[in-house]
């Protein structure tokens, strides 16, 4: 009774706030409740992660400055956590879902998280976050739609549907976790998903002529992926909440993390084509099918799914260039999206993020800048909060590789708010990487092979790149973004691969006011679980 009385209010006091400081904007509620059951993705059966008794889970499905209530019962036999791959947390980074800045529900307890998707459209999804609980499934589509009055630069599509896949075990999490706490890195995936099946397990139904919205989402835990539709041209127009110029494309590299929208016209003969995914850059290729059902189809499937890119490199960087951002389009607000001139602001600062894949005491870590993470005892953003000493130490983690040996080390990185960095990421590895970065957006200026040099910048993209939460930087090559520091808070920066995120491939960037104010960051909710050294204190 207690956690339901906490949860009851927070919403209320949430609710006043939003009031008087936002506006009354919609609120949706949600009930979830958290649950093992048995799974035959690959038919295999193993212990998967249900929400309401789905897998994948339930939709969210939410308009622009909508307040989401989603309270969360957990039923498992361990603590659990759910973040939002994408969702910006505006000034709320209590509500991020992962360890750093939530204490875990506990078994048998529930907590409800009070969000806003403030300023922001487009295609999400959200996932377990601790352990390797992702392996087992609890992951998610989210759409969030533009508000009925801000013109979308296409025509609303006859159908909107959500596609979620990446790769699997047969395994279950909890042996894929202890290989990885035995020191070994993960083999080759066992197949690929599409919503939660193996090849042929879903069927999307189209009729001829009419246009329709596919929502790719990159969901797996260790390859990159490449998408297409037999027989079908796609538009590209969304990524991750960025209207993009409407470029053709016959397939998409979608890497780990990373959310795409296409618009697709049944505008083939009546029958039924091979939606298809495959592993990029791996050594055998993995690959999956779903089915394109025209209504008034004249026969099924016919020859083999239609081969796709396999392990080359400029292919998918030259593909990464050619994604734009929509100048003229409106994205969440009326004015154009081109109304942010992100190439005329002077940089405050360059962080340049190096990934390795160390051996420290005698086990494989991932490492970023040499330093391979380790989760502290208490969430930072509590013990930040509360003062707690000895937790963590800024400046843990160098802002420059520094070509010295691996340690471990629970690393944050302090930064400003309202700066403008420049962040570099390097990768000397014979892999692609992708990485993300909680709290906010920001925008893809330069790839390219080789050793980033000051004077990379002369080839940078300052006038109408993408701007987005995830990107991949391909093998012994570097990724250059420009991001502003506009949301206060503890955000977790972290590789998408799964295994190197659980391995140390993460640090957390602290970004600082100095004001104290409700205006750079909300107060800690009244709901807050504590635990580690923050038991004790009040919220």
């Amino acid at each position: 009774m207690a956690d339901h009385t906490s949860s009851l209010c927070y919403f209320l006091s949430v609710c006043l706030l939003v009031t008087c400081t936002r506006g009354e904007s919609p609120y949706r509620f949600f009930t979830w409740n958290v649950t093992y059951g048995d799974i035959y993705p690959l038919g295999v059966r193993q212990q998967g992660i249900l929400i309401n008794g789905q897998f994948p889970g339930p939709p969210i499905e939410a308009v622009t400055n909508d307040n989401l209530i989603i309270s969360v019962f957990n039923a498992l036999d361990e603590p659990f956590l759910i973040s939002w791959n994408g969702v910006q947390q505006r000034r709320n980074s209590w509500q991020d879902g992962v360890y750093g800045t939530n204490c875990p529900i506990p078994p048998g307890r529930n907590f409800t998280y009070v969000l806003q998707v403030k300023d922001q459209i487009g295609s999400y999804f959200y996932f377990p976050s601790l352990a390797f609980h992702k392996a087992a499934g609890g992951y998610g589509g989210i759409k969030i739609a533009s508000r009925p009055l801000i013109p979308v630069p296409f025509d609303p599509p006859a159908g909107d549907f959500t596609l979620l896949a990446g790769d699997w075990y047969k395994k279950n999490h909890t042996d894929l976790k202890a290989i990885l706490d035995g020191g070994s890195d993960l083999p080759l995936p066992d197949g690929l998903l599409i919503n939660g099946r193996g090849s042929n397990g879903f069927t999307y139904t189209v009729d001829q002529g009419k246009t329709y919205r596919f929502r790719i989402s990159n969901a797996g835990l260790t390859t990159a992926i490449n998408f297409r539709i037999q027989g079908h041209k796609m538009l590209l127009v969304e990524v991750e909440g960025t209207h993009t110029l409407q470029n053709t494309y016959d397939s998409i590299d979608i890497h780990l993390g990373q959310s795409y929208s296409v618009l697709v016209t049944a505008d083939q003969p009546a029958q039924d084509y091979y939606i298809v995914v495959s592993t990029r850059f791996t050594s055998q290729v993995l690959s999956a099918t779903s089915i394109l059902h025209y209504s008034n189809s004249a026969g099924s499937v016919s020859g083999p799914p239609p081969g796709g890119p396999t392990t080359q490199i400029d292919w998918s960087l030259e593909q990464a260039r050619s994604l734009r951002r929509n100048l003229t389009a409106s994205g969440p607000r009326p004015n154009p999206q081109g109304s942010y001139h992100y190439g005329l602001i002077n940089t405050t600062h360059t962080v340049r993020l190096q990934n390795t894949a160390p051996i420290i005491n005698g086990k494989q870590r991932y490492a970023v800048n040499s330093v391979s993470f380790i989760p502290a005892d208490t969430p930072l953003n509590l013990a930040d909060y509360f003062k707690i000493p000895g937790v963590f130490s800024l400046g843990s983690i160098p802002d420059n590789p520094t070509g010295g040996g691996a340690y471990l080390q629970t690393s944050v990185m302090a930064a400003d708010f309202r700066g403008y960095a420049e962040v570099v990421f390097e990768n000397p590895e014979d892999t692609v990487q992708s990485w993300h970065i909680d709290g906010h957006n920001f925008f893809v200026v330069g790839m390219d092979g080789g050793q980033w040099t000051p004077a990379s910048r002369l080839t940078y993209n300052l006038r109408d790149t993408i701007s987005r939460c995830t990107v991949q930087v391909y093998p012994k090559s570097w990724t250059a973004v420009y991001m502003p520091l506009d949301n206060v808070g503890m955000w977790n920066v972290r590789s998408e691969n799964w295994a190197r995120q659980y391995l140390g491939q993460q640090f957390y960037l602290r970004v600082y006011s100095p004001a104290n104010s409700w205006r750079d960051e909300y107060p800690i909710p009244s709901n807050a679980l504590l635990c580690g050294r923050a038991v004790g204190h009040r919220t």
